[in-house]
């Protein structure tokens, strides 16, 4: 297998948390990359199919779960490669040096079997990718999230759920064990076994875990709102955030105690429904976040493209500063095609933003001078079919 072990006002010259040594093997296009990193802003420029965003799905999954595009382990391997791959880096951030390391053995998915990726910290064989997210945080931002006010609710309540990770590490552990509650549940109402004690077990799981979620949400979406409101109006317009969800206003509004009560009582009521449905019909995966345009009081949705974009870097902005403020260090940012859609006015705005935060942002486009802006505050690099050379602005 190929090796886990990597090695307004100006940015301070090195970020909190920031990778300082990525190198990425047998992965997507990359036969063999290794970047040396000084924690400014980095710029990817190059043709569509270079192998930008590749590169940007290798940092994404320094952090729990399938990464920015969440496609199978297996089809990340190169397709002339031995069938692995191997993603590692050395970054600093608020606890110091860490070496991350993630991948899977040559083989591994080979005739239909699906394996976890093997994730390493400082050279320790961790039991899952969830203790990564005590070491690295990110948001990120792709062409298909354009779309994230007008699609379904799935995608907004993803997006939330990786905010509160940024500042609750445990939030995606009670998230996937509140999904697998869930999937047993509508297993067994599907198979047609209506054993009252064992669905009354799964049903008070899914309640526990989801009442924490709900309050996770909840709690996250106010201090945003808090650090929003504080915002001076600038290039990108401030968003009027809501949650909707019967669990996060029942959180909201009292004890949770009264919450979790409530879920127990409707799944229960509700058995028969969800059965003839085949899914769960209520509870927080079904919960959505409202977003509004609140200089113009309009539902994003019927914002227009420009709007809706400059709204969710508004709100990435936010959780950043955010970030910054309570736990010592911005995320780091993966921003695909991020100055396409943006006027010289916001392109401007949006790198003075980053570099004031001190983030170190990984920014991809095809037109390089896009970026001319940034200068020597961010250090960039030409792509070229998975091969990667350091160039100037």
């Amino acid at each position: 297998m190929p090796s886990l072990s990597g090695e307004g006002e100006a940015a301070p010259a090195r970020p909190a948390l920031h990778l300082r040594r990525l190198v990425v093997t047998d992965f997507r296009s990359y036969e063999r990359t290794e970047l040396a990193l000084d924690g400014r802003p980095v710029v990817l420029a190059g043709a569509n199919g270079a192998g930008k965003t590749n590169l940007l799905e290798a940092i994404s999954l320094f952090t729990p779960g399938r990464g920015l595009r969440g496609a199978p382990y297996a089809e990340l391997a190169r397709k002339t490669g031995a069938g692995g791959w191997a993603a590692a880096c050395t970054a600093d951030g608020p606890m110091g040096e860490s070496r991350l390391g993630t991948g899977i053995e040559p083989g591994a998915g080979a005739g239909g079997e699906v394996r976890a990726r093997l994730v390493r910290i400082d050279g320790e064989t961790q039991s899952g990718s969830g203790a990564l997210a005590h070491y690295m945080r990110q948001v990120w931002l792709t062409p298909a999230m354009d779309r994230l006010f007008v699609e379904s609710a799935g995608g907004r309540r993803r997006f939330l759920d990786r905010l509160v990770m940024g500042f609750d590490p445990s939030h995606g552990t009670r998230v996937n064990a509140y999904e697998r509650a869930m999937r047993e549940r509508n297993r067994l109402l599907a198979d047609g076994r209506m054993d009252n004690a064992w669905l009354t077990g799964l049903e008070e799981q899914m309640a526990e875990h989801g009442v924490a979620m709900a309050a996770a949400r909840v709690e996250i979406v106010a201090r945003l709102k808090g650090a929003i409101a504080v915002t001076s109006e600038g290039a990108f317009p401030k968003a009027d955030l809501s949650l909707d969800g019967f669990l996060e206003q029942k959180v909201a509004e009292g004890a949770a105690v009264d919450a979790e009560d409530e879920l127990i009582a409707r799944l229960k009521q509700g058995r028969l429904r969800d059965q003839a449905a085949g899914r769960t019909l209520e509870g927080p995966h079904r919960s959505d976040l409202l977003v509004r345009h609140a200089p113009k009081d309009m539902e994003a949705a019927a914002c227009s493209t420009g709007e809706q974009k400059a709204l969710l870097l508004g709100l990435v902005l936010a959780n950043a500063r955010l970030l910054a403020r309570q736990i010592g260090a911005a995320p780091i940012l993966l921003l695909d095609e991020v100055a396409a859609h943006l006027d010289a006015h916001r392109r401007a705005a949006l790198f003075d933003e980053i570099v004031a935060l001190g983030a170190q942002a990984f920014m991809t486009g095809t037109d390089k001078s896009l970026f001319e802006s940034l200068g020597n505050r961010a250090q960039s690099f030409d792509v070229s079919e998975g091969v990667l050379e350091e160039s100037a602005l």
